[in-house]
């Protein structure tokens, strides 16, 4: 007992009344007093911080009070069931009875009493006897002696407790009955306690309770610290009233301002929607929580508020609305996330769409002026406007132009009768009439109309436009039910002149066209009008060009069997559009005296009409020089005091500027080819096996410099079916290849087996042709032959009258040899004259040369350079007819000059009947004298 109260004593209430105060002491003197500034009553999160201190301070102190006072009702309870359990079980303890019974009671009772006491902590284990007197007691002393108590219910069969105030103070006492084996009540067994014991118990306890108490305040004081460190992080010191008018403030904005609001987190979800961005998004109820791309927004709009890309002032459809949508990412400033402002734009959008339309069409002038005119040709611009405005501005065009326009010509006057000539977004199904067709409008029909009255016809429903469904009804509804409703009429005009219409067609998936398109559509012709004349003009020119150029270059190949020659020519532009016109190359195959054959190469500088004149001038030239029979370096100097001379005399505004010419002469009779050139590229020679050779020429400067320079010629060997290929620099140059390039590539293409001329003119035009020739090409293939030595006499001539006679039998008997007695007598006439005028007046070496070829040509050549000239003999004269007989009885005769004298020839052709002299040849003798001088 003494120990049991000396641990419930009052040192444990002292003990927890020195610890209570300490706990938030030492706590306090651990946290920085920064915290404790933070959490000033003044914020939120220290009158929160408080709030939680007093709620926990309250919560402990009524558990506090619950236990103590539900501690005092156990520890009654506890001394009630302590007695009377001790006393029950004292009773009905084995051998209680026959110890009653034994002579001395008190000698077996009192040790086990004694011990039971001490067991159970209580005060005593009094037996007494029905008679009343003490059997055992705590205190020997009272055994014996007679107690009357308040144990009548005990000595009736019943145990009871009782609580009374003794002189220990308050205690509780239990009796029980002690029943013999009949039942009958022996003695009673009674068992007090004072409160005070029991007490003791409870009060151990006590510090426990207190400290635990203590221990609990500190944990929800700490907890309290966290969570309002917590809040005031969150709610950045604020306090309740600056709380509550920053949220009345923001719900106020939220939910009255005109822009919808957007918070969304670093996941994608929905986190915040004001009632503004609900309406224009249309989004659920429960909306907020879910993943943007759960909420059925457009494609765009949902794949930019998933994604982390700002934005700002971008325009996306939701719905039927426009939005202007900003978004910002809320970090640093806040957690992960984003924000998304939503401005309705709805009310702007037909603002905008005429705004983006007038844009638009500001594109599409802009690209009507790149794209239209990029070519001289009339049907190319045409097809270029049609394509520039469909579909960007009508679904179909159909481009109609005068045939005059086509061709050319001035077009002073409208015409209902016009060419389709383009189309462009419509199908066969959507035409009444094809591309090419020549179409007569009649005179309610909208394109006639705008052609008479010369302005803009706008038909904004095809359905009822009477003009135009009378031309084919039958067709005009089929075109109406394939989609078409609207047309425009446009006339083209240019320098006061309509050229034709252009016709913008809108089908029912586009709007009607309306006056706003009218403007638009005029501006658009007007520019492509420009461009149509600019091509007209051109190909007026053009056509000039080419046919002034064509009655210039030879219409065919003279007959001469030196050589077998085929050529190509090609305009500039010839192979479509982006040429630059007719220019001034040419090319002559000419026939000179011998058999021999003169081939021709030049270019003048420049193209058109000029251009083209100039080379028929010259090459006039170069026919009239070639009959002189000049070499080819004197030729050529002849021909550059030409060109000089006209450059002087026309001044520099029609000036020829610049030509260059490459002369050529082939003789069949030795296999040589003088050539000489003047500025232009040298010749290739294809040898019979196939190998090519460009032979190194000698080159001087281009014609008309008046640099004084000399000209040279260079001659060649050429063996026989070698292929001689002369050509303008328009084949082998251009503006995106070099002439070392193109000399290659015409290597390529003349390297191989033997091919006929013509054969060969298609394989290089094929191969080395440039994609876009910017220059005419001139092309010219000649494969040499060599005159059969047996077709060929010549005889060496003594400078000796009487040699005369001999000679001319030779000749006449190898007339005889082939075949020719028949012109015997005229080749005897001819030949005696030339070679008595070569023996009385030219020098030695003296020669005679016949040859066959298509002609009978005789040739006496002698080392004098002095040339005869046919004059009319008088009456009186002697002499001074050789060679008028000579002229008359040849078909043609002339004089060349050698580097060792002059050759003077003449031809006389194969004749398969009479001769000449079997004609009145004394007619031809006699009208060299007047009969009225005889």
């Amino acid at each position: 007992m003494r120990e049991i109260s000396g641990q419930d004593g009052p040192g444990t209430p002292g003990t927890s009344r020195s610890d209570g105060p300490g706990l938030p002491e030492r706590p306090r003197a651990r946290w920085p007093r920064r915290l404790v500034r933070r959490l000033s009553v003044r914020s939120l999160a220290g009158q929160v911080f408080l709030l939680q201190l007093a709620v926990v301070v309250l919560l402990v102190v009524a558990a506090l009070v619950a236990v103590v006072v539900q501690a005092r009702r156990d520890i009654m309870g506890e001394a009630e069931r302590r007695t009377l359990a001790t006393a029950e079980t004292f009773a009905h303890s084995p051998g209680i009875a026959a110890a009653l019974k034994s002579p001395d009671p008190t000698a077996h009772l009192q040790p086990y009493a004694e011990a039971t006491r001490k067991t159970a902590g209580v005060d005593a284990v009094i037996v007494y006897g029905l008679d009343g007197v003490t059997l055992t007691h705590s205190d020997p002393s009272q055994i014996g002696k007679h107690v009357i108590g308040p144990y009548a219910p005990a000595a009736m069969g019943k145990a009871f407790t009782r609580t009374f105030q003794g002189s220990l103070g308050l205690s509780v006492v239990s009796a029980a009955p002690v029943q013999a084996p009949d039942g009958s009540v022996i003695a009673v067994v009674a068992v007090p306690v004072t409160v005070d014991k029991v007490r003791d118990r409870m009060d151990r306890q006590l510090p426990v309770l207190f400290g635990g108490a203590a221990g609990a305040m500190v944990i929800a004081a700490a907890g309290a610290g966290l969570v309002s460190r917590r809040l005031r992080r969150v709610t950045h010191g604020l306090g309740p009233a600056e709380m509550t008018r920053m949220y009345e403030h923001h719900d106020a904005v939220l939910h009255a301002v005109r822009e919808g609001v957007l918070i969304l987190g670093g996941d994608g979800r929905l986190l915040l929607a004001n009632d503004e961005a609900r309406r224009l998004l249309d989004l659920p109820v429960d909306a907020e929580g879910r993943l943007v791309s759960d909420l059925g927004l457009e494609g765009d709009l949902a794949e930019l508020l998933a994604s982390e890309r700002p934005a700002t002032d971008e325009v996306y459809l939701a719905g039927d609305r426009l939005l202007a949508v900003n978004k910002r990412p809320t970090a640093p400033r806040g957690p992960l996330g984003n924000v998304v402002t939503l401005r309705d734009t709805t009310e702007l959008r037909a603002l905008y769409g005429r705004a983006e339309g007038a844009r638009e069409r500001l594109r599409l002038l802009y690209d009507a002026g790149a794209r239209i005119g990029t070519t001289l040709d009339v049907r190319r611009t045409a097809e270029e406007l049609a394509k520039v405005a469909a579909p960007r501005f009508a679904d179909g065009v159909t481009i109609e132009l005068l045939d005059s326009v086509l061709h050319g010509e001035e077009s002073p006057e409208a015409s209902r009768e016009l060419r389709r000539v383009a189309v462009a977004g419509l199908d066969e199904d959507q035409l009444l009439h094809p591309v090419g067709a020549l179409i007569r409008f009649p005179g309610s029909h909208p394109v006639a109309a705008a052609m008479t009255e010369n302005r803009t016809i706008l038909v904004r429903d095809l359905g009822t436009c009477e003009g135009w469904r009378a031309e084919d009804p039958e067709r005009a509804r089929h075109i109406l039910g394939s989609g078409l409703r609207s047309l425009l009429v446009v006339p083209l005009r240019a320098r006061g002149a309509v050229l034709g219409t252009a016709d913008f067609w809108r089908s029912h998936s586009s709007p009607r066209f309306e006056d706003d398109d009218v403007s638009f559509a005029e501006e658009l012709a007007v520019r492509a009008a420009v461009s149509i004349d600019n091509a007209r003009r051109y190909t007026r020119e053009h056509t000039m060009a080419v046919t002034l150029q064509h009655s210039l270059l030879p219409r065919g190949l003279p007959e001469q069997s030196a050589l077998e020659v085929a050529y190509r020519y090609l305009p500039a532009g010839g192979r479509g559009a982006g040429g630059a016109g007719v220019g001034g190359d040419w090319f002559d195959v000419i026939p000179l005296s011998g058999t021999r054959v003169a081939l021709v190469v030049g270019d003048v500088v420049g193209h058109g009409l000029h251009a083209a004149a100039t080379m028929g001038r010259l090459r006039t030239a170069v026919h009239n020089f070639s009959g002189l029979d000049m070499p080819p370096e004197e030729l050529l100097s002849r021909l550059d005091e030409l060109v000089a001379q006209l450059d002087a005399q026309e001044g520099d505004a029609q000036g020829i500027t610049g030509a260059t010419c490459q002369y050529a002469v082939y003789d069949p009779t030795s296999g040589n080819l003088a050539i000489a050139t003047a500025g232009h590229p040298g010749p290739a020679v294809v040898h019979p096996d196939g190998s090519v050779e460009f032979p190194r020429v000698p080159v001087s400067t281009p014609l008309g410099l008046g640099l004084g320079l000399p000209f040279e010629s260079t001659e060649l060997r050429v063996p026989e079916r070698s292929r001689l290929v002369l050509y303008t620099d328009g084949l082998i140059e251009g503006h995106d290849r070099d002439p070392d390039a193109g000399l290659g590539a015409l290597r390529r293409a003349l390297t191989g087996p033997d091919r006929t001329p013509e054969a060969t003119c298609a394989a290089v035009m094929e191969a080395v042709l440039p994609a876009q020739p910017r220059d005419d090409i001139a092309l010219l293939v000649a494969r040499t032959r060599r005159l059969d030595p047996s077709r060929i006499a010549d005889w060496r001539v003594p400078r000796d009258p009487a040699a005369v006679a001999s000679v001319r039998n030779d000749c006449v008997r190898r007339l005889t040899e082939w075949g020719l007695e028949h012109m015997a007598f005229t080749a005897e006439l001819v030949l005696s004259e030339l070679i008595t005028n070569a023996v009385r007046y030219g020098s030695e070496p003296i020669g005679v040369r016949l040859i066959r070829d298509r002609a009978l040509i005789f040739e006496v050549s002698d080392g004098s350079s002095t040339s005869p000239r046919l004059r009319r003999a008088t009456v009186t004269d002697e002499g001074g007819r050789g060679l008028f007989l000579v002229a008359q009885l040849t078909e043609r005769w002339g004089t060349r000059y050698t580097p060792t004298g002059k050759v003077i020839w003449a031809e006389q052709p194969l004749l398969d009947g009479a001769t000449p002299e079997a004609e009145d040849l004394g007619d031809i003798l006699l009208s060299q004298w007047d009969d009225t001088a005889l």
